[in-house]
């Protein structure tokens, strides 16, 4: 496990800390499957991402603009564009949101963040954020939450793949966008992108 706090963490979890890392950070390609990969040529404009991640478009723009989630996809270039959001910018997103609500430091998100943007889909749904208000701890086993709750520090549990199906679950009823072509998709599940295209082939 890893923590946004100086402390040290209970049991077999860690802290997200620094540049503490319990497993090497991916490369671009490296741990992603098909089927993310097609979800990636989906992005999402501002009023989508705000609905299925639970935010309002205030804290969308200031989040973008002090650096805090920034569209991977397409950012905003002036006057008239429009960013475009991928599938995990939305969950970081709803993320954000829960621990925000739930009075972790700003400065500790920033740190959260950064490691969520490098996590592939495998990592992210068996992994469970644990926070105490100014700490967060990535639990990856049962028993790392348990120790954290044993020893005080985990007060409030965030399961990552939890969120990833609800954002799913949210976009499938919004309308996404193809990034290479522009076409405009209704309710589109960012999963079922890659079936879409061998139905198509076949």
């Amino acid at each position: 496990m890893r923590s946004t706090g100086d402390g040290a963490a209970a049991g077999g979890a860690f802290p997200v800390h620094g540049a503490v890392s319990r497993t090497p950070h991916r490369t671009a390609d490296e741990g992603v499957t098909g089927a993310e990969r097609e979800a990636e040529s989906v992005g999402y404009r501002g009023p989508t991402a705000c609905a299925a991640a639970g935010i309002t478009y205030r804290q969308l723009d200031y989040w973008a603009r002090t650096g805090l989630v920034e569209p991977s996809i397409r950012p905003a270039y002036g006057s008239g564009t429009q960013r475009l959001y991928s599938f995990r910018d939305v969950v970081v997103l709803k993320i954000v949101k829960r621990l925000l609500d739930t009075g972790v430091a700003l400065q500790n998100i920033r740190t959260a963040v950064r490691y969520l943007s490098t996590w592939a889909e495998a990592d992210a749904v068996r992994t469970t954020l644990m926070c105490d208000g100014a700490t967060v701890y990535e639990c990856t086993s049962p028993d790392e939450v348990v120790s954290l709750l044993q020893g005080g520090q985990g007060v409030f549990g965030i399961a990552v793949g939890v969120v990833w199906r609800d954002v799913e679950s949210s976009l499938a009823q919004l309308h996404g966008e193809r990034v290479d072509t522009g076409e405009t998709l209704v309710g589109h599940n960012p999963g079922d992108e890659l079936a879409r295209r061998r139905n198509r082939a076949g």
